[in-house]
């Protein structure tokens, strides 16, 4: 039991950081860490881009919306109905007799 406790103790002060194998401990040590760091960063772009999706599909939304309604406006736009009142408005009536077709006919 006092060699676990002597190892334990050992680990606990940071003895393996400063005896002579302590070369290959900190290179460990500093490949783990530079892992983290690369494993943090790579965290951080995939939420940014996470956030940047859900932000462009809620503009689709709203431009799939705006496009929608800019056509129902225009379909009312074009309505015959429509014309004829907005005829009215400048002084334009319709004519009381149809129109005539003109045929054109050619003699050689």
């Amino acid at each position: 039991m006092p060699k676990v406790k002597k190892v334990v103790y050992d680990f606990l002060r940071g003895s393996f950081l400063t005896d002579e194998s302590a070369f290959n401990n900190w290179r460990i040590i500093i490949f783990v860490v530079a892992l983290l760091l690369i494993m943090i960063s790579s965290a951080h772009n995939a939420d940014k881009k996470a956030i940047k999706i859900s932000e462009l599909n809620k503009r689709k939304r709203e431009l799939r919306a705006e496009y929608v309604d800019t056509g129902t406006i225009l379909m009312r736009m074009k309505m015959e109905s429509s014309i004829r009142e907005k005829a009215k408005e400048r002084g334009l009536i319709p004519s009381k007799t149809p129109p005539k077709k003109i045929k054109v006919t050619y003699k050689d």
